[in-house]
């Protein structure tokens, strides 16, 4: 037993359990399957919880070479979006003993000084989205366990890649809008070289070509409210035929083409349905509210998180998108 007012340690563990120290060092960080009986493993389980005995995760790790921090690289800060994805990286981490560091690449700006001297000897891996993938190259992130969120598996850097089903859920926009009788669209595009607003341009096209006498517009546009009222406005005031349906990239989208339809005059959706894609509160702070894709970003965390730990631990991560919805709002109605 430890003497008073001291911290147990594994021997003490060890010797209550009646055991080796290096059977309690495999039941504690659980490789024990195999190697010692399951009566045993929870031998060693009882004496740790009876003596409150805790890991010293500091020296266990500079033994296993380990520092139990992960990056995850994204875009921004200040987007909705990834302040949940964020979150959902973070619950998992923590389950596992991880710590989670932010890493912004803001557009306009480029990637974030590296903040380590070593990325290599400061983190175990990295998760990154495809809209910030130019700054792994800046800390030398893709010599690293990755994996790669919103990118394409075909050409993934990554050790594993986790999706969302944006096919999906552009086509349960497409075949909404469809069912509703419009055939003349919009596409607001997000003004971003990525991977995922390719894959929102290429289902909609490839929706639309099956129907006869479809039309498709498209015009792109930054990922902000005033430059999607800018573009929305030019794309909406060209020539016949005019459309009937926004499809809008993003939720900030559809909020600057409600914006652009009121300065010319129509209506949503009397005049003119619009999506987003998203769900970010926003999509029911505008009015009429936005019918719109909804991502779970926490899952999504989530999933990223628990791919890099199967990566780590030589797993295979899981497999299949992560489904989508769509939220019907009072954003759409049949063409007049």
């Amino acid at each position: 037993m430890p003497r008073a007012g001291t911290r147990p340690t594994s021997r003490d563990v060890a010797q209550a359990a009646g055991v080796s120290q290096a059977a309690v060092s495999l039941v504690l960080g659980e490789k024990w399957r195999g190697r010692v009986s399951e009566a045993t493993a929870e031998r060693v389980r009882e004496a740790a919880r009876t003596l409150g005995y805790r890991p010293n995760l500091a020296a266990r790790n500079l033994r296993l070479g380990r520092t139990r921090t992960v990056l995850l690289v994204v875009p921004a800060l200040t987007t909705e979006f990834f302040a949940g994805v964020y979150t959902g990286a973070a619950r998992v981490a923590s389950q596992h003993g991880f710590g989670v560091v932010l890493y912004p690449s803001p557009e306009g700006i480029g990637p974030a000084r590296d903040p380590f001297a070593s990325a290599q000897a400061a983190l175990d891996g990295v998760i990154a989205s495809s809209m910030a993938a130019e700054a792994l190259t800046a800390i030398r992130g893709d010599q690293l366990p990755l994996v790669m969120l919103d990118s394409d598996p075909e050409g993934s850097v990554g050790a594993a890649t986790v999706n969302l089903d944006i096919a999906g859920g552009v086509r349960q926009v497409t075949d909404h809008l469809l069912a509703l009788g419009h055939r003349h669209f919009l596409h607001l595009a997000a003004d971003v070289a990525s991977w995922t607003f390719e894959v929102r341009a290429r289902e909609l096209a490839a929706r639309l070509r099956e129907v006869p006498g479809a039309s498709l517009r498209t015009a792109r546009a930054p990922i902000s409210i005033r430059g999607a009222e800018t573009a929305a406005e030019a794309a909406l005031s060209g020539g016949p035929p005019h459309p009937t349906a926004v499809v809008c990239d993003d939720d900030q989208l559809a909020a600057g083409t409600y914006k652009a339809a009121r300065r010319l005059g129509l209506r949503v959706p009397e005049d003119l349905s619009v999506t987003g894609l998203d769900d970010l509160a926003l999509a029911t702070a505008i009015d009429p509210e936005l019918t719109t894709v909804r991502l779970d970003a926490e899952l999504f965390g989530e999933r990223g998180m628990g791919a890099l730990l199967a990566v780590l631990e030589g797993r295979a991560p899981a497999a299949g998108d992560i489904p989508v919805d769509l939220v019907v709002r009072r954003s759409t109605a049949p063409p007049r």
